[in-house]
């Protein structure tokens, strides 16, 4: 039954992921619709970004009170409820109220399945369950692709929607399920939640959340500025730009299905270090003066360098600081990953707009120098989860 279990989880990263490309690929015809600029597709990412920090935050309390299996599926429910909402707004400020939900749906499946995941399986399945993730993220703008050649953007966000809704019966019913793991939840009830001052004080806990929002301010830049940064830097076609952004997030997807077999042969901590050093050469190459096809390849290569870092973070979060607080510290870790994801691409943008897109490399490269420095400071902390117990 753990292996039908598991089956479940890797169908709810593949559901967590399929929603989150249909703004993007609905807004240019939403925008006119609705009758607003097209800028304000951030209005709405940063609404549901706000209640996925609020949801990961409160991850611990819920999880306890609740246990993994219920807050996922109620989770799952929200979300589901939320994609029907958009399907059905009349206006911007539908969207916007209807977003708030949808965030906290969103992260609250994010924090706690993610560290039930990491303390219940070894560290390749983080890493393909975070593959399923990409193949969601990747499968949702066809599916609103298909739907808006038989009707409208509403059709796509309405067939997410039935989607999620039959991932929630499935998770209700297979609640019993989750019950058998009962290691994190016996433990749990022990425990108080912990405050976010608490957590903090816990070793080693802020240098996690500086690599952790670094990792996701770093994806989350390049992911949104690559292609700006080939055409304005590189003279690249707009459509050879948009293209590459895609193979970027390929680049992710297919390096989680490697680094899953890879995990067998190497540590969290040393798949964290081969990333980080992928990422740089990575780097290396975009700032290299020999042209937009090198760029390219650098971008590709920072891509490839990304897999393995967001899963093995979550999964060694358990053997870093206990069982008693991994649940916390990925709660808090998720909201820093958001937060990371919401502020440094916007602030690259400012940049680029007031002084040249050219330091697009320098600063992907200044945001990963600080989370090697909190990544390796996090690895020479050797004692502090025994000292605990």
């Amino acid at each position: 039954m753990a292996s039908f279990l598991l089956a479940i989880i890797y169908i709810s990263f593949i559901s967590l992921g399929l929603p989150d490309a249909l703004l993007g690929g609905a807004w240019p015809t939403m925008h006119n619709e609705f009758g607003v600029p097209v800028s304000y597709a951030g209005i709405i990412s940063m609404i549901i970004c706000m209640g996925t920090i609020a949801s990961s935050l409160m991850s611990e309390r819920m999880t306890k009170r609740f246990g993994t299996g219920k807050v996922t599926a109620m989770s799952v429910a929200l979300t589901a409820a939320a994609l029907f909402g958009f399907s059905a707004s009349k206006s911007f400020i539908m969207l916007c109220i209807i977003a708030v939900p949808y965030g906290l749906g969103a992260g609250g499946v994010d924090a706690s399945i993610n560290n039930y995941a990491a303390i219940h399986y070894a560290s390749r399945h983080l890493s393909w369950l975070h593959c399923m993730w990409g193949i969601g993220a990747s499968t949702g703008p066809y599916l609103l692709a298909a739907a808006m050649t038989k009707g409208s953007w509403n059709l796509g966000y309405r067939w997410v929607a039935i989607l999620q809704i039959i991932l929630t019966a499935v998770l209700f019913l297979t609640l019993p399920l989750w019950k058998e793991e009962k290691s994190f939840g016996e433990i749990s009830e022990k425990t108080k939640p912990l405050s976010i001052k608490e957590v903090f004080a816990i070793p080693g806990a802020k240098e996690v959340m500086a690599a952790f929002f670094c990792y996701c301010a770093l994806e989350s830049t390049a992911g949104l500025w690559a292609s700006s940064y080939l055409v304005l830097e590189h003279g690249v076609s707009e459509e050879t730009a948009a293209a590459l952004a895609t193979l970027f997030y390929t680049g992710i997807t297919v390096g989680r299905g490697i680094s899953g077999f890879v995990t067998y042969k190497l540590s969290d901590k040393n798949m964290i270090r081969l990333g980080q050093i992928i990422i740089a050469a990575g780097i290396l190459l975009i700032i290299l003066p020999f042209g937009g096809k090198t760029a390219m390849a650098g971008i590709v290569l920072v891509g490839l360098g990304c897999a393995p870092i967001y899963p093995c973070v979550i999964h060694s979060t358990p053997a870093h600081f206990g069982v008693n607080k991994s649940q916390a510290i990925v709660g808090v870790q998720m909201a820093c990953a958001y937060i990371g994801s919401c502020f440094m691409p916007p602030l690259f943008g400012i940049l680029a707009n007031n002084v040249s897109a050219a330091l697009f490399a320098p600063y992907m490269a200044l945001i990963l120098v600080v989370m090697i420095v909190a990544m390796e400071k996090l690895n020479g902390i050797k004692s502090f989860v025994k000292e605990q117990e």
